[in-house]
């Protein structure tokens, strides 16, 4: 039989929030699998753990992985351990769970600390529900697919950022989703941790554009107002012909009578209107005539 894979979270910040479980499982597996190395021996010797380690991450979590496979299925226990939290948020821990599940392997999580929790509730925004996207990506083309996709968001949005980099990503952000309430949670559990809300993402900026940032941020942004955005789609349908509308689902991959449907949804007008719109286009009207 194969042996089990534990995602050990650890504390971010402060040791006392290390778990008994965590400890016990460190102690008792076969091998720790580490983002890093150097961080992670600190908190072992701390409570006096003294498990084999092998340094797992971002630029070997394919091979490594596969090695990692190797050793569970000839019946040893391995723990994962992130830089610091719970693994597979944002780090490379996704991709050997991927693979333990392709190979039957047994997967358990020992809950504890997580950064983007802590924050989200101590922000002060909605809870009920939100999205997370970890850290930005570099590639311009694609973060500006998400920040457009962020853009039209109802739900809390959590970011991860570096103290290096936060006022560039301010300065994109607010760009692209201000006026939206923000909290910036810094350091948390540390003996410098701050909660920073501010009524803007711009006054955000303002505030660290003369106070160097310092340690790690989690960047907590208020959802889109959703009668905001419907008012805006309103907007925008209006400014569409109803065969552009209609179109527009058809190639979303909807039927006819669907993307009829929606269109009248979108417009707040019956279908009958719609039908009668299309009917005075050539093209449309010959479409519904031969479905008819």
């Amino acid at each position: 039989m194969s042996g089990t894979l534990y995602l050990c979270a650890t504390p971010i910040g402060n040791l006392g929030d290390m778990t008994a479980r965590c400890i016990d499982t460190l102690k008792e597996a076969d091998l720790i699998a580490a983002e890093d190395t150097r961080g992670t021996i600190r908190l072992l010797n701390h409570f006096d753990i003294h498990t084999p380690m092998t340094s797992y991450h971002e630029h070997n979590k394919y091979e490594k992985a596969d090695e990692l496979v190797s050793v569970l299925l000839q019946g040893k226990s391995i723990a994962l351990v992130t830089d610091a939290g719970t693994p597979g948020i944002s780090d490379p821990g996704e991709v050997l769970v991927q693979k333990c599940m392709e190979n039957d392997i047994p997967v358990t999580s020992l809950p504890g600390c997580c950064a983007l929790i802590s924050a989200l509730i101590l922000s002060g925004l909605s809870t009920g529900r939100f999205c997370f996207e970890g850290f930005l990506p570099p590639d311009k083309k694609e973060r500006e697919e998400i920040l457009s996709e962020l853009s039209s968001e109802t739900r809390t949005i959590l970011l991860y950022e570096a103290p290096h980099r936060l006022l560039k990503t301010l300065g994109i952000l607010k760009e692209k989703l201000d006026p939206r309430k923000i909290t910036l949670c810094r350091e948390l559990t540390k003996k410098f941790e701050e909660i920073l809300p501010f009524s803007t993402i711009g006054e955000a900026e303002c505030y660290f554009d003369v106070n160097e940032p310092r340690g790690e941020f989690v960047l907590v942004i208020e959802g889109k107002d959703r009668r905001e955005l419907l008012d805006e789609k309103r907007t925008a349908y209006e400014t569409m012909t109803v065969e552009d509308h209609v179109r527009h689902y058809l190639e979303l991959g909807m039927d006819r009578k669907e993307a009829m449907r929606q269109a009248a949804k979108d417009r707040g007008v019956p279908k009958r209107e719609i039908y009668q719109a299309l009917l005075g286009t050539k093209d449309e009207a010959g479409a519904l005539k031969d479905e008819a």
